[in-house]
């Protein structure tokens, strides 16, 4: 049983840093090419995932760096306001 667990958590995490890794903008990737990552975390399962965790994956955004932004209600929004 704890062979099976082992594999298991393993596997979920080569697939969340495959996910995370492809879903990462190819711009903001640290030390190799975004592909040159997937590759590496498919060839080298459990190195290349604790690799890109540790070494490729980009720096958390901060607010003032474009991350998702927050919606407004309408009563919250002057424009919506002013057009009334």
């Amino acid at each position: 049983m704890p062979r099976v667990l082992a594999v298991l958590i393993l596997v979920a995490i080569i697939v969340y840093a495959l996910v995370d890794a492809s879903q990462a903008s190819p711009g903001r990737v640290r030390l190799m090419p975004r592909w040159l990552w997937i590759v590496a975390i498919v060839l080298l399962p459990g190195i290349g995932a604790l690799g890109w965790f540790a070494l490729g994956r980009p720096r958390g955004q901060g607010p003032s760096e474009g991350g998702p932004r927050r919606t407004i209600a309408p009563d919250d929004d002057p424009d919506f306001l002013r057009r009334l």
